[in-house]
């Protein structure tokens, strides 16, 4: 697809993996809105990379509905949804209850969810557009205290499959990058980014393959995509 002047929503698009790619496909011409719970961390965000900014929660069906209805209020026209917003958590099996799947699933999966059935809607009516879902690796290789997390991701993963399925006959393409670990806030409980590590990947990394995936004609597309550290160790 043609990046210049394509409009593009970014889910947590305020730190991170999301940020990285607001800036780089504005950067190549693109217009991009993010979305972020907190309003003045999401506005300082988006005026430093000249994106449009929504304060928003995927988790809340109102935030969602809001969400279309401003970015489509704006730019008459989606292009690309990337779903990036996402939460994690780690605990032994032992001490996790209901409420722990309950939150990271309400962002992680039942977000992505609302998230694309609402582009989905604008997609068949344009007879175009994209989804790109950022997942893990952690969703074919669970991990010690990843149970909620882990699943969270596989349950991503399996939506993507259904999705292709589902929207292909609409000339609408949905894919899913699995990034490794990323230096990133993710995990953080101040919500601060983690110091950039020479030999871990940075958000940039993902960046350039979401932007790479979407570059690709419209003829084609790539189903899933993993990224790892060359040398992590």
């Amino acid at each position: 697809m043609k990046l210049n002047n394509a409009n593009i929503l970014i889910t947590g698009g305020t730190l991170g993996i999301g940020h990285a790619t607001a800036k780089l496909l504005i950067e190549s011409g693109a217009n991009v809105a993010i979305t972020g719970r907190d309003e003045k961390r999401t506005l300082k965000a988006a005026r430093d990379i000249g994106a449009m900014p929504i304060t928003a929660d995927v988790a809340n069906p109102d935030d969602v509905r809001h969400t279309f209805q401003t970015f489509m209020e704006e730019f008459g026209r989606l292009d690309v949804l990337i779903n990036n917003a996402g939460i994690g958590l780690s605990k032994p099996l032992e001490e996790l209850t209901v409420e722990d799947f309950e939150q990271v699933y309400r962002v992680n999966v039942f977000g992505a969810a609302m998230m694309a059935a609402r582009a989905a809607k604008i997609f068949k009516k344009q007879n175009y557009g994209n989804i790109i879902n950022i997942g893990s690796t952690a969703s074919g290789n669970g991990y010690e205290g990843g149970s909620v997390y882990a699943s969270s991701k596989a349950a991503l993963k399996s939506m993507t499959q259904s999705w292709q399925k589902e929207l292909r006959r609409h000339n609408v393409r949905v894919m899913l990058i699995n990034p490794s670990e990323v230096t990133t806030a993710f995990g953080n409980p101040d919500r601060e980014e983690r110091d950039s590590q020479p030999n871990k990947l940075r958000g940039e990394e993902i960046a350039w393959a979401i932007k790479s995936v979407l570059k690709m004609d419209d003829r084609g597309f790539i189903p899933e995509l993993a990224v790892w550290a060359t040398n992590p160790f």
